[in-house]
């Protein structure tokens, strides 16, 4: 077995340029990059990725789909389409897996029939399908001191207990949601396609820390991924986007050091 290849998310650097990015996990030392379909050309274009990847000598190994909020207007309102198209993205451009939330509540048609089409699509192709775990919407009701949860996705923002071939695991979202990543990685079992590295205090804000800072077991969870019998790749996606350029950078070998000094031999 390898050892799953370290990679730097765009996000990570938002909102630095795709190019920026490239030259920022060639310096550093990734082992490639996660791109975040987003409002830049060249993060919707296979030709204009590959370009990047031979200029810095990264290859691009998986594809965030445009699933977020604030990718709403990427490719169009077309649900489908825009996995579709980063599928195609992602099979252009040599990549292993393409990174996808579940549906938003309001999408109910899209959400009716979300697991089954993804099958459908997964059977298609050799690329991974990942969907993401996500967390409960909390807000603090008017009347007392009491949080309320709000379910957000369909048909469920836990992919535990839904037919998904592969699964991304990002353990921000799951210390937003109070579970163990460690506990989801190990009941995910063979379906753990991907990984989303960073941490969390478990706050109601989505944190997006650099592995170590925060509560959940990252060092743990790269320990046992042999055996689990992990076949997937590791992206770091932290928040940066409030640093300065000198503390951004620092982040980012933090991160990349914290994965290589934790991941264990796959022989």
């Amino acid at each position: 077995m390898r050892v799953p290849p370290v990679l730097l998310s765009t996000s990570s650097c938002y909102p630095s340029s795709t190019e920026e990015s490239f030259a920022a996990a060639a310096r550093i030392g990734y082992d490639g990059l996660e791109v975040m379909v987003w409002k830049w050309p060249e993060t919707r274009d296979a030709q204009a990725l590959r370009a990047l990847s031979e200029t810095y000598g990264l290859p691009v190994l998986a594809i965030h789909s445009p699933t977020l909020l604030l990718t709403q207007r990427v490719w169009g309102s077309d649900a489908w389409g825009k996995i579709d198209r980063s599928v195609a993205l992602a099979e252009g451009v040599g990549a292993e897996v393409v990174v996808v939330h579940p549906p938003f509540r309001w999408q109910r048609e899209y959400a009716s029939g979300f697991v089954e089409g993804i099958a459908r699509r997964q059977a298609r192709t050799d690329v991974r399908i990942a969907v993401e775990n996500m967390f409960p919407w909390k807000a603090r009701a008017k009347d007392d001191s009491r949080t309320k949860e709000r379910h957000a996705y369909l048909p469920h923002w836990n992919p535990l207990g839904l037919d998904y071939e592969y699964v991304t695991l990002d353990l921000s979202h799951a210390g937003i949601a109070g579970q163990d990543s460690l506990e989801v990685a190990h009941q995910l079992g063979p379906r753990l396609g991907h990984i989303h590295l960073t941490d969390s205090t478990g706050s109601n804000r989505d944190e997006h820390l650099a592995p170590g800072r925060g509560s959940q077991p990252c060092r743990e969870l790269l320990a046992e991924l042999p055996g689990l019998g992990f076949t997937g790749s590791i992206a770091v996606e932290v928040t940066t986007r409030k640093m300065g350029p000198a503390q951004r950078e620092a982040a980012l070998v933090e991160s990349l050091a914290f994965a290589r000094e934790n991941l264990p031999s796959f022989a």
